[in-house]
């Protein structure tokens, strides 16, 4: 394979980063002894992680109940004025996010670049809400009025995964603040720097100390966010075993919690799809963060006669260049983890189409964390790769006659994150869309990630708890409504509010 050009991977830092946790406004390293972690691209050291303590996490959350009695109380435009001075700030370091989301998740630039600008979409919409959630009062009767007032709930906690250290953290903390909350991120540990670079630009932005913390650490802190009693509500993204266990922990004790789960997302090819739309789809869907985001399309279930549109797939896929057409994986687990995978799936009986084992690593980084984009074919509908969430670059192909059984195999699934549809016919898809179990659908989209003010959120094992992440959904999880009846005179007519 030939070299890939030194313009397509990420920046390095010119010595070892340092991840240390943000209470109160300033930089603390933590008590604990530092973990140093290792690059997804090369295996070499990345930094070191300081973990939080107990003694942390108390102060951290203390100092935010303290900072969020006074934030609840700046009217909602001052608010925005900070919100919107941080999102200046996203914009001007756009590329050095991007690199360094890029350089500990494994990624493309190009992709850490675009989780930034996802991020700037919801901070948009966090801004639009001084102008569209203002309240509103009805006179509900003679005399009598109803109101709704938007109100914080105070102390609330972010905890996100590894392979979107800019955007899922960012699916919450704008809207959070928004409303006039504190927030506090527990990062996943496996990339701790980037949301770091969020809290030096939170600062810059002029919010005040406590208003946002970073907490750096395990299930240990996870455990003591969820069960502490100043800590108003919780929202999780990760897997759905770990999403069931930390909701299950956040409710009992008493907090309002959405915590979003796993995914095995089908992808329907209709004997009718445009080959080209299908081809791009399909493609980008199941190889973009190789494979690891729960958006990502694991299985493609063809209905009927599209071999043409498959061995085109084939073709594109065996010819990308890791490195400049896919990232790495984040860490040799994974790697093993997945390897294992194709293996069963073969011994299964599955036809290996691509085998990702095969790719090499780009040039000088071959003590990275690599796997080539992964097809298999003529699966069966009960095999391993295409009912359990493998979460990498793998697609198995499944073959069905009609589009009844495509959509039995997913009501079967016990995930309900994504169901795309590839087809040129209207009533396909709107019967495909109406059928479908899941919580969002694509047609002709292979990753169908709702815009703003469209909220994210699936169904079944994807998601503990009630709404949706962002859009209207997360200004629901980081509010209450307050409704106020008044009366002020009475009045000569009666009716049954008399």
């Amino acid at each position: 394979m030939s070299e890939i050009p030194t313009t397509k991977l990420v920046e390095w830092p010119t010595k070892p980063l340092v991840a240390h946790n943000l209470i109160e406004g300033e930089w603390s390293q933590g008590s604990a002894t530092p973990r140093q972690l290792f690059s997804p691209y090369n295996g070499q050291l990345l930094g070191t992680l300081h973990v939080a303590s107990s003694k942390d996490v108390e102060r951290a959350v203390q100092g935010a109940s303290s900072a969020s009695q006074k934030w609840r109380s700046v009217p909602i435009k001052e608010r925005s004025v900070t919100l919107l001075r941080f999102r200046e700030l996203l914009q001007r370091d756009l590329e050095q996010l991007a690199h360094s989301a890029a350089r500990e998740a494994g990624k493309l630039v190009s992709e850490g670049r675009a989780e930034v600008l996802k991020a700037i979409e919801v901070l948009d919409f966090a801004l639009s809400l001084q102008n569209s959630d203002v309240g509103s009062a009805i006179e509900v009767s003679r005399g009598v009025t109803c109101e709704y007032r938007r109100e914080p709930i105070g102390v609330t906690v972010g905890i996100t995964p590894f392979n979107f250290p800019v955007m899922v953290p960012m699916w919450m903390i704008p809207i959070a603040l928004a409303l006039g909350n504190a927030f506090i991120l527990k990062p996943s540990d496996k990339v701790p720097f980037t949301p770091c670079l969020l809290g030096e630009l939170i600062i810059e932005a002029g919010f005040p100390k406590g208003i946002f913390s970073v907490l750096q650490g395990g299930a240990e802190i996870v455990e003591a966010l969820a069960k502490h009693p100043e800590v108003a509500a919780l929202g999780f993204v990760g897997s759905s075993a770990i999403a069931r266990t930390v909701y299950g922990l956040a409710t009992a004790h008493g907090k309002r919690a959405l915590c979003l789960g796993g995914a095995k997302n089908h992808l329907i090819v209709a004997p009718d799809a445009d080959p080209a739309i299908t081809l791009d789809g399909v493609v980008a869907s199941f190889t973009g963060c190789a494979g690891q985001r729960c958006m990502a399309a694991s299985v493609l279930v063809v209905v009927g006669e599209v071999n043409q549109i498959i061995e085109q797939v084939i073709e594109r896929v065996a010819a990308m260049q890791l490195g400049h057409d896919m990232g790495a994986l984040i860490d040799q687990t994974a790697n093993k983890r997945l390897r294992a995978a194709i293996e069963r799936a073969v011994q299964e009986g599955a036809t290996l189409r691509v085998d990702g084992r095969s790719f090499s690593a780009p040039l000088g980084y071959e003590g990275g964390n690599w796997l080539g984009p992964t097809i298999l074919d003529n699966a069966k509908s009960t095999m391993e790769s295409a009912c359990v969430e493998l979460f990498g670059p793998v697609l198995t192909i499944v073959r069905v006659d009609t589009i009844d059984q495509a959509l039995e195999l997913e009501h079967r699934s016990p995930y309900g994150n994504a169901l795309s549809i590839f087809t040129s016919n209207g009533a396909v898809a709107r019967y495909v869309a109406d059928r479908a179990s899941s919580g969002m659908i694509g047609i002709n989209v292979g990753v169908p990630v709702p815009r703003e003010p469209f909220s994210f959120g699936g169904t079944k094992e994807s998601k503990f708890g009630a709404g949706d992440i962002t859009g209207w959904g997360g200004v629901d999880l980081w509010s209450n409504r307050k409704k106020i009846t008044a009366k002020w005179a009475l009045q000569a007519d009666k009716n049954w509010m008399s």
